[in-house]
């Protein structure tokens, strides 16, 4: 028997308001709290993060893109690595980072003013930060869950999981490795709505680098709905086996032109001018929009609650999940 009848007969005794996905987590024992009727639970305010990649050098490009961040005063930050140019020394990390998120850092070990009261800034390692020969310089600024060098955390209705793609990474960067059996085994644990990989080397990129095939982790198959990385400082939507990926390296670092050739999946590139992504979560809805410094929106879409089979194949919605 089909995963899609057994639904079609649970469903037929349960309430209406029930999605599939919410049948489906129950089915699969992920938690009965996945099953309430929506008009039982209680919405929470929308989460809202932003997105920053490759920022980390000291200039006005990195201090316009800090500004446009302040300005909309997002509940946490996310970054997608290169938060330390050029070497990822201990000598330029407050000046690359504090200088302008310090506000978000908790506890702040900087000169640059008040830190946060409890952290609200998420740092992926990229390969920049490894650059001093290790990443002693970053762990030592930061304090963040796990190793530090890859963790998980969660905000309301999104669980991220941070991951470290840098070839230095000691417990390696395939998902044949100890990192990724941390990554399968910790993926199992929580339920959230919305679940996130975030790392530095993009898996697919139409940009200069190209595609960090060594990324093409078994994503949907672990439930990710959203990978974001950077490493390419561009920004790039591309759509690929049911996941989102999305590309975010106009923090500030120099801009980069586009590659040879354009990634399968591409939806919208764009290099002509620095910016950040920002994110509005509900359990229901993840709205996205990329804008640069002088105002520009140049992506803005948004994705519904996915349904997903046993096997992590994408169902077939009956609309399309993004608007």
């Amino acid at each position: 028997m089909s995963i899609d009848h057994l639904l079609r007969t649970e469903q037929s005794h349960l309430p209406q308001q029930l999605t599939r996905r919410d049948l489906l987590r129950n089915w699969l024992g992920l938690g009965m709290a996945a099953v309430l009727p929506h008009q039982l639970q209680v919405e929470q305010p929308p989460a809202r993060f932003a997105v920053i990649g490759d920022f980390g050098l000291a200039g006005s490009a990195a201090a316009a893109v800090a500004e446009l961040v302040h300005d909309r005063e997002p509940d946490f930050v996310v970054t997608t690595g290169d938060n330390n140019y050029p070497s990822g020394e201990a000598a330029t990390i407050d000046r690359n980072v504090g200088s302008y998120y310090h506000r978000y850092i908790a506890p702040y070990k900087g000169i640059h003013g008040r830190g946060a009261d409890s952290n609200r800034f998420f740092p992926v390692l990229g390969n920049h930060d490894w650059d001093s020969g290790s990443a002693k310089p970053y762990s030592d600024y930061f304090t963040l869950p796990g190793n530090g060098r890859y963790y998980s955390f969660g905000w309301g209705p999104l669980r991220f999981f941070m991951l470290d793609s840098a070839l230095s990474e000691p417990d390696g960067y395939r998902y044949a490795t100890r990192q990724g059996d941390w990554f399968r085994s910790v993926s199992r644990r929580y339920d959230e709505p919305w679940r996130i990989a975030v790392f530095h080397h993009s898996p697919y990129s139409s940009g200069h680098h190209g595609s960090s095939t060594w990324m093409r982790w078994p994503f949907a198959m672990l439930g990710i709905d959203i990978v974001l990385s950077g490493h390419d400082h561009n920004y790039e939507r591309l759509h690929l086996d049911g996941i989102t990926y999305l590309v975010n390296g106009l923090g500030g670092g120099s801009r980069y032109r586009a590659g040879s050739q354009q990634s399968e999946g591409s939806h919208t590139f764009f290099n002509q001018d620095w910016g950040a992504l920002f994110v509005e979560a509900t359990s229901r809805r993840l709205h996205f929009e990329f804008v640069t410094i002088s105002g520009q929106t140049v992506d803005n879409f948004s994705l519904i609650t996915a349904v997903r089979r046993e096997n992590g194949a994408p169902f077939t919605p009956e609309k399309p999940p993004y608007s």
